[in-house]
């Protein structure tokens, strides 16, 4: 009979909405939360709350769903030091779903076999598709397990919060797959907001330019979904913006290791580290359209500057 205990670290923006469509699936959750309101919804949708990520040693599969990996090392210490002490049961697997390194993950599945007597493994499994995604129980999500039957295990779990669900390979695949998308999602939004700003600032309007767009080769589902908040300059998060510079920097380091030269992820790394720099971080993706506009404006400045007797 399938053990549908599981476990989620992390009930933030994504966390929260994927944990509520494992419950809505007949999922037992229980959860672990830095902010107590998270863990309250939880409750109220008929999770349980834990004290300690260490109290979940004994579940059968635990989601870490945390900003980066070292996020997720940190909070897993105690939990790999009670394992080290006293073993999980066989197949157990810690179900790591945010962007992480396609290289670091490697290694901390390493790790969590040796402290755990290989009876626990780590299975990448990054996410695409946002909130709405999230929420709505649609993401696409992609798997790297050096075992084929641990990912098997973690499927059904994983049906219950995407519509596309595949296992692309060793641990690390599915990382490297969540880079590969970001380099998509991460220099598409981007041109989309260069597209914006020339726009408006030549008399057109973007949301026009958008639905003209749409009905070309330029459609897209990023076009779909961020173009609308890109045209109304609505920059409300639905994941900060900040995490692109971190995702494109996984891409780089990818790249560096197999000898690829990926030049737009690398043009990308540095608007997205401009980005931060404005201090736009925190808002949404399509905040990258205020970062180009401020550029435009420094650079007209800078020409004033040039011409002034």
């Amino acid at each position: 009979m399938e053990d549908k205990r599981a476990g989620f670290v992390g009930l933030g923006l994504m966390g929260n909405l994927m944990a509520a469509n494992a419950i809505s699936a007949g999922w037992q959750v229980s959860g672990w939360n830095r902010s107590p309101d998270a863990l309250t919804r939880l409750q109220d949708l008929g999770g349980v709350a834990v004290a300690r990520i260490a109290d979940m040693r004994h579940l059968p599969t635990i989601v870490f769903m945390l900003p980066d990996l070292p996020h997720i090392e940190e909070a897993a210490r105690g939990l790999l030091e009670s394992w080290e002490q006293n073993p999980p049961a066989p197949h157990t697997v810690l179900l790591v779903m945010s962007s992480v390194s396609p290289t670091g993950i490697q290694e901390f599945g390493r790790r969590v076999r040796e402290v755990s007597a290989g009876n626990a493994q780590v299975v990448d499994a990054p996410v695409s598709g946002g909130t709405k995604g999230a929420a709505d129980g649609t993401l696409a999500i992609m798997a790297g397990a050096d075992d084929e039957e641990a990912f098997h295990r973690v499927e059904p779990l994983l049906g219950s919060m995407g519509t596309m669900v595949r296992h692309l390979g060793p641990l690390g695949a599915g990382s490297l797959a969540k880079a590969c998308n970001q380099l998509v999602v991460g220099t598409t939004t981007a041109a989309l907001a260069e597209a914006a700003e020339l726009a408006e600032r030549s008399g057109l309007d973007p949301a026009a330019l958008f639905e003209v767009l749409a009905g070309g080769l330029a459609a897209s589902r990023v076009l779909d979904i961020v173009g609308p908040r890109l045209a109304a300059k609505d920059y409300t998060p639905t994941g900060p913006a900040k995490f692109m510079h971190k995702d494109l920097s996984f891409v780089l380091a990818a790249a560096g290791a197999v000898g690829a030269v990926t030049p737009m992820a690398a043009a990308c790394v540095e608007l997205y580290g401009e980005l931060k720099r404005q201090g736009l971080g925190g808002q949404d993706l399509a905040v990258v359209r205020q970062a180009i506009s401020n550029l435009s404006h420094g650079a007209a400045q800078a020409a004033e500057g040039t011409l002034a007797p």
